[in-house]
């Protein structure tokens, strides 16, 4: 044990498989034996146990694993090089600038925001949904991601509506309800929207407010947008929020931004949690159909969503890059992939942790 390295608590991560025995922050205790399959309870129980050092012992072995890990996230998605890509930072940039007026202002410019929408309509309509994929998938840093989810949710939603062959103004409409679903988040204290945490059980009834606060601000929108911002948190099963609405009882542009509003938080990180990848996501929307989100357009989801990931590269859990071949509709966490010219099928010790994005161009093939 002599060659054991300090290394912290934070690098661990899910699915991670330890090449050998991690030890507590004085050597005395093995916390995670070798072999073991670490889970995100598992990590977040050995936070608890470490009172806050956060100080642990590892292998060479395990250190190099952590350490190729840590690059990984470091090259990945390099936003600023997709949106120039297509054309978007401009775009962004000013439905940001919108996004933090209605934050400290608390009123919606309608006319500046439906501009947006349609900026972003004839991106959405011009710009290969592969490209688009990519470009939600880019890793923002954690501190944009109340900003950055909005507009991406509203470009999942145009990008949705696409694929549902909506009219243009049916699609400008969704994108609006994308960039507006959360705005009334601007009525929330900003220390529990920036808790660097997960939040407590009185901070989420906090936060469970929001939809009708985004309703209100929308006052001058037709209402069929203000019922589906409300309704973006409803589930099919009455489970939701705010008004236990169920099934088709839920507004159609509702039960579409619930999707992308889901899909786009998953694979975003936080303060508090590492992104998941597209693969993982896509998992665990097809487990929330029926009970949760509509079970139709989950499937529409899932179908189109895959074939834009077919053929883009990944990085493995073990640091190796491969190309996605096949994805199960039945086992969407563990695609099929070509690495290092032999076909491998993913599973929970060998799994994908991202999208792997060139450096110069920064799109994910």
């Amino acid at each position: 044990m002599t060659n054991y390295l300090p290394s912290s608590l934070g690098n661990l991560y899910p699915g991670m498989v330890v090449p050998a025995h991690i030890y507590n922050s004085n050597m005395s205790m093995i916390l995670v034996p070798q072999g073991s399959v670490l889970t995100e309870t598992r990590i977040e129980q050995l936070k608890k146990f470490s009172e806050g050092s956060g100080k642990i012992f590892v292998s060479p072995e395990t250190e190099r694993l952590l350490q190729k890990r840590l690059e990984i996230l470091r090259n990945a998605p390099k936003t600023q090089e997709l949106e120039d890509a297509i054309g978007y930072t401009e775009i962004k940039n000013d439905a940001f600038d919108i996004l933090e007026r209605i934050s400290h202002e608390e009123i919606v410019p309608h006319e500046e925001l439906s501009s947006i929408s349609q900026e972003l309509s004839h991106t959405v309509e011009v710009t290969a949904p592969s490209i688009i994929v990519d470009l939600v998938s880019a890793l923002a840093s954690a501190d944009e991601y109340l900003q950055m989810h909005s507009v991406n949710v509203g470009i999942l939603n145009g990008l949705f509506a696409k694929w549902l062959r909506m009219s243009k103004d049916n699609i400008d409409s969704m994108i609006l309800i994308g960039l507006l679903h959360d705005c009334g988040k601007a009525s929330i204290p900003n220390k529990i929207l920036n808790a660097p945490r997960p939040l407590t059980v009185v901070e989420f009834e906090v936060i469970k407010t929001h939809p009708q606060y985004s309703s209100s601000l929308m006052d001058d929108f037709p209402e069929v947008m203000r019922l589906s911002a409300r309704g973006h948190h409803e589930k099919m099963n009455g489970a939701g929020y705010p008004d236990g609405l169920s099934g088709e009882g839920i507004p159609l542009m509702a039960r579409i931004t619930a999707i992308s509003d889901i899909y786009d938080a998953m694979v975003s990180r936080r303060t508090y949690k590492n992104p998941n990848s597209p693969f993982r996501v896509l998992s665990v929307i097809s487990g929330l159909r029926e009970t949760e989100l509509d079970g139709e357009l989950v499937e529409l989801f899932i179908l189109y969503m895959s074939r834009e990931l077919i053929g883009k590269k990944a990085v493995l859990s073990d640091g190796r890059i491969g190309a996605i071949v096949s994805i199960d509709l039945d086992n969407l966490e563990f695609p099929i992939m070509e690495v290092e010219g032999t076909t491998v099928r993913t599973n929970i010790n060998l799994h994908c942790v991202s999208l792997h994005y060139e450096e110069k161009t920064g799109v994910a093939n």
